[in-house]
């Protein structure tokens, strides 16, 4: 599809309602070359859905993700799912997780099945050339979302703070208070811009599914723990582990891996060993790092185990994630529309941008980058990605190959 002139900021209308299909294996392309984690994929949705297929323009995804920011459970995916939604309603959102999913809780599903045979054959060279590449793409992202998010020295400013708060105290409440306090900003201080167009059936779920996925999403999390002690079975205790989970981390993939080794060693449904293998394993496929939950449904030493309950487990995670898109995103689309949300909006923009800047150097640059030679790959897959136009799919295989290379020359 031919990039529309609007993602460029002309006059010209973005991508209308789409079939389901064509969503699904645009997710599916990305969750089969999108490494790098949560921060990394957001970077890669920009590049395909705002650039190149002009399905969102610059301030509604920025929108979405300061939303999905706000909301517990992966960024990336419910960022997935709310594009998905956005273009092909209900179905779209389920094409959109389907797409971006599949791909590695299937890989994971097979590992789990050889994990010992196989968790330790991955070359580390070509996970050390994914890390420098990692850099590059997340800095596209900040670099490309700054430009238009923050093009004036007041947004700038609330940018950097957000980014030196997070960098300077951590933790996911502070990335929440320094969204909050960027919108505070804005709605003191800046000028609202012109208002999105008016939603319609054919860019917003109907209100009534998501008012119904919200009650749906508090009487799991309520009812699921009674459930699991009521009846002693090892399916309801993995749904209720899991769900909550799913339902009460904050900060992504790289957070809830130590919630789920908390959830699933102490009770002895898998063995430290299979755990760290898995660990190193779930980072190295592309996709999101929740569906490591598949994995362990599969390594599990009591029933269910293999890919039954590998499908428990990834269904128990990520459907609070669901949940909570289908039901906020409606709500959301109506509240940016007012002016006074159009002005907090624009601090929450600004702040986004100083989480991802803050991102960028913590973990995605001092995980990638440990010597000049990390360095002057992360500046080449950068050049690659923002000067040479190349798919960043084609980057990151090319970067790994490098690493590997790198290593095996090295002896």
């Amino acid at each position: 599809m031919e990039r529309d002139p609007s993602s460029s900021g002309s006059s010209g209308r973005l991508a209308g309602r789409l079939p389901a299909g064509t969503v699904f294996l645009a997710f599916l392309a990305l969750g089969l070359t999108s490494f790098g984690g949560p921060v990394a994929h957001i970077g890669y949705f920009r590049e395909a859905f705002v650039v190149r297929r002009a399905w969102m323009d610059e301030r509604g995804y920025a929108d979405l993700v300061a939303l999905c920011q706000m909301l517990p459970g992966p960024t990336s995916s419910q960022v997935g799912i709310g594009v998905g939604l956005t273009k092909a309603g209900l179905a779209g959102g389920c094409a959109a997780w389907l797409g971006f999913t599949a791909p590695s809780a299937i890989a994971l599903i097979a590992l789990g099945y050889g994990v010992v045979a196989f968790g330790d054959a991955i070359p580390a060279g070509l996970l050390h050339g994914l890390g420098a590449v990692v850099v590059a793409v997340v800095a596209q992202a900040v670099w490309g979302m700054a430009r238009t998010l923050c093009p004036d020295p007041p947004r700038v400013t609330i940018a950097v703070l957000a980014a030196a708060a997070v960098l300077g105290a951590g933790g996911s409440a502070t990335q929440v208070a320094a969204i909050a306090a960027g919108g505070l900003i804005g709605l003191l201080y800046l000028r609202a811009e012109a208002p999105p167009p008016p939603a319609s059936g054919r860019d917003a779920p109907v209100s009534g599914i998501a008012a119904a996925s919200l009650v749906l999403f508090f009487v799991l999390l309520v009812l699921l723990p009674v459930l699991a002690s009521t009846w002693p079975s090892q399916g309801l205790a993995l749904a209720d582990s899991f769900y909550r989970s799913g339902s009460l981390v904050f900060g992504g993939g790289h957070v809830v891996l130590p919630l789920l080794k908390a959830e699933v060693l102490p009770p002895g449904w898998v063995s430290e060993d299979a755990f760290l293998a898995g660990y190193g394993a779930a980072q190295a496929v592309p996709g999101p790092l929740f569906t490591f939950s598949a994995y362990l449904g599969t390594v599990m030493e009591t029933p269910p185990a293999g890919w039954p309950g590998g499908l428990i487990c990834l269904a128990a995670i990520f459907a609070p994630s669901f949940l909570l898109v289908v039901g906020t995103l409606p709500y959301w689309n109506a509240l940016r529309r007012l002016e006074t949300a159009r002005r907090a909006m624009l601090g929450i923009n600004a702040a986004v941008v100083g989480l991802l800047l803050a991102a960028l150097y913590d973990p995605v640059w001092t995980s990638g980058v440990r010597s000049a030679g990390d360095f002057v790959l992360a500046l080449a897959a950068f050049a690659l990605l923002v000067s040479w136009k190349l798919p960043p799919w084609l980057v990151v295989v090319l970067g790994a190959l490098t690493g590997w290379t790198v290593e095996v020359l090295a002896g």
